[in-house]
This record gives C-alpha cells, structure tokens and sequence, in this order.
C-alpha cells in the first residue's frame, strides 16, 4: 500500500505572514474556499488537481528553537539560483548556510520568516547546462 500526502505542515507564529511569503515564492494561490486573512489560526496555499500537497500554516505558541528535521528543496522555474536567492533575500528570507561551489553546483540553505530552513538548489536550465 502507499499514501498520498496532502500538505506539509509550517507551525508557526503568524500563518497569514508566513503563507504571504509562501505564496510569494510558490506562486500558489488560497485553496479554493479558504481564503487566507490576517489573524486566521490557520492558512492553506496549493495548486489544486496539480498533485502537488498543500502548504498548511498554522498558528502555535511556542518559537522555534532548533534547526528543522524536515525541510522543502526548492529550484527556481524562470530565473537561475543565484537570482532566486537574490529575490527571496528582498523578501524577508535570510540564508543559513552558503553550499554554492565555485564549479557552479551546490545549493543555498535560506530561512523564511519564521526561520524555517529551505533549500534553493539549481533551476532545471543550470541542471542541464
């Protein structure tokens, strides 16, 4: 048997901030009949029917403390890493750990926000190049 995994889960101090920047980044949009407002406990972005999860964002007390055990790898569609990096910087995303190589491989750990860690790795373009 498997499973299919319907959203990936942000705990966090303010869901409606952290899904704008998401939202942002993803270009995802509000799930179809939750439209996300300032204050919501809980937000949702997702690209329905596309197979993709959902990003869920919901409102806890408690700070994060610790790196993360689980994180998303992104790479960017229209631009190469270094130029999406650049953009999420302006953005409110800071970087954590610098791995870019001088061959031009490797990645970018970043924090949203919240400091949640991601990963900006290579766009498909730079892959194959």
């Amino acid at each position: 048997m498997t499973i299919t995994i319907n959203q990936i889960t942000f705990d966090c101090a303010d869901p409606y901030a952290l899904s704008m920047f998401w939202k942002a980044v993803t270009g995802w949009e509000d799930y179809p009949g939750e439209p996300n407002v300032p204050d919501d406990e809980a937000c949702w972005l997702g690209t329905p029917g596309s197979g993709n999860p959902a990003l869920f964002f919901q409102k806890v007390p408690e700070g994060k403390v610790v790196k993360n055990r689980l994180h998303l790898d992104v790479s960017p569609r229209e631009r190469t890493r270094d130029d999406e990096v650049a953009r999420l910087l302006t953005m409110g995303a800071t970087v954590v750990s610098d791995q870019r190589k001088d061959d031009g491989t490797g990645w970018v750990v970043m924090g949203d926000p919240e400091g949640n860690e991601f990963c900006v790795e290579r766009s498909q373009a730079e892959r194959e190049g």
